[in-house]
């Protein structure tokens, strides 16, 4: 099958979004699948205002139609809720074409807080977008009653997974983090206000608190917390180094539909301290995790969890899968000679 991927979030951003792509992909290409994706590093594009890493395409959907006609794709997919995402959804409706779409992020909790407007404001925008979509892919149950609650009720499952060769209890830990007084609490994500990290460097539990990656919240979080460690954005053995080296992984997001970095974690044998909101209880159980509306009770509980079973629980999550739950969900495009067929 031939797969156009539409998406606002790819290289070279780092996140949970393009990750979960870039991981599908791969293993729909090692099932034998062609798969296209149609990305802003391919349009003319402008920085997104407050968030200059992304880049916002400027694209007409008969530009981005033309280019999808170049590959005759069986199906389409709409990752994001972006300038790509509307131009390809556009275009599907005004050729009678079917298409998925997803919901990757709480898009109405991040816009409300970057910009103060009440997230029930972006709500009907929301329904609009994913309204003629075949079906609507979301990676937990709580996303999924969620949407539905909102009027999005043609919902599909689409879980997460876990790069294993990466990410593993017996990677060598980041030497960054040898010689930090202990517990070592970890941060992995993009630094911005929506991710919630100054509860986590507000914490009073004793150790050493470190940020793994970059966005525009950087610099005005490392003015404040001087005592944290920031690595920026780390990769490959760094990145698994950095989990594997930790006592505790801190996931202080309350706006992750998944939470990818905290399976990660666990298949580096660290166990997860969070709050009990979507993400983290669709994702996690007490054996390897601590849920706790106090941050600090719930790194002290994280801190209590065996590494062992935090590591095989990590490896239940399979990429294979979730690219298996993509495939079965897309919609073939049914062409006019198939029809006469």
């Amino acid at each position: 099958m031939r797969i156009a991927i539409v998406t606002d979030a790819w290289e070279p951003q780092i996140n949970g979004v393009v990750r979960t792509l870039q991981s599908v992909r791969r293993e729909l290409e090692k099932m034998g699948h062609d798969v296209h994706v149609f990305s802003p590093d391919q349009f003319y594009s402008l920085p997104c205002p407050t968030y200059s890493e992304i880049r916002l395409a400027l694209v007409t959907a008969e530009q981005l139609g033309a280019a999808l006609m170049r590959i005759a794709p069986d199906a389409i997919h709409i990752a994001t809720e972006g300038p790509l995402g509307f131009a390809a959804r556009r275009w599907c409706r005004r050729n009678g074409l079917a298409f998925t779409t997803a919901y990757h992020t709480q898009f109405p909790d991040y816009v409300s807080k970057r910009t103060g407007l009440p997230a029930d404001w972006i709500w009907p925008l929301m329904r609009r977008f994913h309204a003629p979509s075949s079906a609507v892919l979301t990676a937990t149950d709580s996303i999924r009653r969620e949407l539905r609650v909102h009027g999005i009720t043609h919902v599909a499952p689409w879980g997460r997974g876990v790069d294993l060769a990466s990410f593993s209890p017996g990677a060598p830990p980041h030497p960054a983090l040898a010689d930090l007084p202990g517990p070592v609490m970890l941060y992995v994500g993009r630094v911005a206000i929506e991710k919630n990290i100054e509860a986590f460097l507000g914490c009073r539990h004793p150790g050493s608190k470190v940020v793994v990656g970059d966005g525009p919240a950087r610099t005005a979080l490392q003015r404040r917390h001087p005592e944290a460690l920031f690595l920026g954005a780390l990769s490959g053995p760094a990145l698994a180094g950095a989990y594997a080296g930790a006592d505790a992984f801190v996931f202080p997001s309350r706006t992750d539909t998944f939470g990818l970095v905290m399976i990660e974690a666990l298949a580096s044998g660290t166990p997860v301290a969070a709050y009990p909101v979507s993400g983290p209880l669709d994702v996690l159980n007490s054996e390897v995790a601590c849920l706790d509306p106090d941050l600090d009770a719930a790194i002290a509980g994280a801190l209590t969890r065996d590494r062992c079973a935090c590591a095989r629980y990590g490896a239940l999550f399979s990429w294979e899968r979730s690219a298996r739950e993509f495939l079965s969900a897309l919609v073939p495009i049914i062409r006019e000679f198939d029809k006469a067929a």
